[in-house]
């Protein structure tokens, strides 16, 4: 099956008059992320495909204000769309990874929307506020560009949810973690306390760290799962997490990012489900382009093949 795929010259000369046509075809919103401006975000493009998001308010440890969190589901979004990349690495500028939510900032504009309102109507405005932060962060996990995350030092709070979401996560030998939503007597309820038992290997120690607020060090992270690697410093570590986005960037976008849809449903169905989907994704990605260069690339032992942008 595979080798009348790929030797059928029909779709040599489809793909040739699509590609043509595509070429041809500028989407307004798939050139966003590299021009857009963000107040709390800085974007760049480190390498060709690989884009780099950093968490941008360093005088103020990175704390999530109201705009941060807005700008962190924009982002995702346009990157999701954006036909320039195919990786992104998301840390954080100056001292610490993030302080977490700026409970001053976004408690200081709720408290007078909530003050003269009964129980349902405070209700409503919560629940809206809740369900905006929740899809937020879920943009970085329907973005379909892997994110890996670099976290040096503090990830508290919502940077514990934030980073759940990614794909992979990378730390510093000086990071640490800790869920801290029961210390102020609530909750976590943007991500983390659905996406960690999925991530880590204990459920006993998701709990553990989720009902107790403690630290977690970057080696008992790596030993859990929550992380996969550790670096020296911050500086080896967004290097180490650069050069695994550029190697993922070399790869077919096709490929990589049909796998990330992949994980991400099978994660959260049965294994027939998942099953199904893949059979479904792929009846059409097996006739791309990037898969009959690829199997022709490696049967002619052609070390690097250039695939088009998707």
């Amino acid at each position: 099956m595979l080798s009348t795929l790929v030797t059928k010259p029909a779709f040599g000369l489809l793909f040739s008059h699509l590609k043509t046509g595509a070429s041809k075809f500028v989407s307004s919103t798939a050139k966003m992320s590299a021009q857009k401006n963000y107040e709390t975000l800085a974007v760049t493009i480190p390498h060709e495909f690989v884009y780099h998001v950093e968490l941008n308010r360093p005088e103020k440890l990175n704390a999530m204000n109201l705009t941060m969190w807005s700008e962190i589901g924009k982002c995702f979004e346009n990157l999701d769309n954006d036909e320039n990349c195919r990786v992104v690495v998301l840390s954080a500028a100056g001292k610490i990874f993030t302080a977490g939510l700026d409970f001053k900032q976004v408690f200081l504009k709720m408290g007078p929307e909530l003050a003269d309102l009964d129980v349902a109507r405070k209700a409503k405005v919560i629940s809206t506020s809740l369900r905006s932060f929740q899809k937020s962060i879920t943009s970085i996990e329907l973005c379909k560009k892997p994110v890996l995350t670099a976290i040096h030092s503090a990830c508290v709070g919502g940077g514990l949810n934030l980073i759940a979401a990614a794909d992979i996560r990378y730390c510093s030998k000086d990071a640490w973690f800790q869920l801290k939503e029961v210390d102020i007597g609530m909750a976590a309820d943007v991500g983390a306390l659905q996406r960690l038992p999925k991530i880590m290997n204990s459920d006993s120690f998701v709990r553990e760290l989720c009902y107790t607020a403690r630290k977690v060090e970057a080696p008992e992270a790596l030993s859990s799962g929550l992380v996969s690697r550790v670096f020296e410093d911050k500086e080896s570590l967004i290097k180490g997490a650069i050069d695994t986005a550029q190697d993922i960037a070399k790869k077919s976008p096709v490929a990589v990012q049909t796998t990330k849809v992949g994980l991400v449903y099978a994660r959260d169905h049965s294994v027939q489900d998942g099953l199904d989907q893949i059979a479904s994704w792929n009846q059409l990605m097996l006739q791309s382009e990037d898969f009959m260069n690829a199997v022709v690339a490696q049967a002619s032992k052609q070390k690097d093949v250039v695939f088009s942008k998707l």
